[in-house]
């Protein structure tokens, strides 16, 4: 197991967990994620990445919703457990996440390259 995939899985631990509206896919926009968490992602083709960028998709959201969600990367777990990253419907987990590991999570963000999922 690689640095990057321990910390990778230290910080999904720490992302609090909670139920989106059913249908919902608010969230899923076009998302970064590093090489780590893209190489667990099934490949997409060229014009699967154009189709999903031109609707401000995402490649993996299917007709029922993320087809990657176990895998999801850390960008996605994020949404709707920060204010900076509020559900737009109001869902929230129970307790947010705690800011030191929010903190933990933007500082991989800024030292780990990121390419567009």
């Amino acid at each position: 197991m690689t640095p990057n995939s321990q910390i990778i899985r230290f910080l999904r631990r720490r992302i609090p967990a909670f139920e989106c509206v059913p249908g919902c896919h608010d969230c899923c926009g076009p998302v970064t994620a590093s090489g780590e968490e893209m190489a667990r992602l099934p490949l997409k083709s060229d014009a699967e990445h154009a189709a999903a960028l031109d609707e401000l998709s995402c490649p993996h959201l299917g007709d029922t919703g993320c087809q990657v969600y176990e895998e999801r990367p850390l960008i996605c777990r994020l949404f709707g457990t920060t204010p900076r990253l509020a559900c737009p419907n109001g869902k929230r987990p129970g307790t947010l996440i705690e800011p030191h590991i929010e903190q933990q999570i933007y500082q991989y963000f800024k030292a780990t390259r990121h390419v567009l999922v």
